[in-house]
């Protein structure tokens, strides 16, 4: 019976990611109890992403099961220090969080990508204190070839709503 458990909720977390499509979306797992099958739900997720463009969009920027979320990564795409972007990517992250019904006490894990690893050290003095009592989990790599859109950090997580 537990395995049988397990395989539907996997199974059920497959057919959801691959059901949701662009936008800030989110899976209401209480009317996915009632009715058998997940119900996509909006949430005022800030996002850049263009839904009117003709093709669809590459990923969400916001997905939701049960009461985990998941936020894709944020970047800072304007000229500024590594601090700047730093406090620039977390303000943005925070605020997703809390139009989710959630916030930074609530982040399990962190990831963040370095532009370049030498500038570790002055990411961690504007991202130390910002996660409450219990910071989250971490890990801090600097990816081959930089970041995408040239920001100097990307920063992505999962928290519980």
């Amino acid at each position: 019976m537990q395995k049988q458990s397990r395989r539907n909720l996997l199974k059920n977390a497959a057919t959801a990611a691959v059901a949701v499509t662009g936008g800030a979306v989110l899976f209401n797992s209480a009317e996915a109890q009632t009715s058998g099958k997940l119900e996509k739900k909006s949430y005022p997720i800030k996002t850049n992403a263009d839904n009117t463009a003709a093709a669809p969009p590459l990923f969400s920027s916001a997905v939701s099961y049960g009461n985990l979320l998941f936020l894709a990564g944020v970047g800072a795409h304007f000229k500024g220090t590594i601090e700047e972007h730093t406090k620039h990517v977390l303000d943005e992250l925070e605020q997703n969080l809390i139009g989710a019904g959630s916030s930074m006490e609530k982040v399990l894990k962190v990831n963040v990508y370095l532009n370049d690893i030498n500038d570790w050290a002055k990411m961690n003095t504007v991202y130390a204190g910002r996660w409450g009592k219990v910071p989250p989990v971490r890990t801090t790599i600097a990816p081959a070839g930089g970041i995408p859109g040239n920001s100097l950090v990307e920063i992505d997580l999962i928290a519980y709503i």
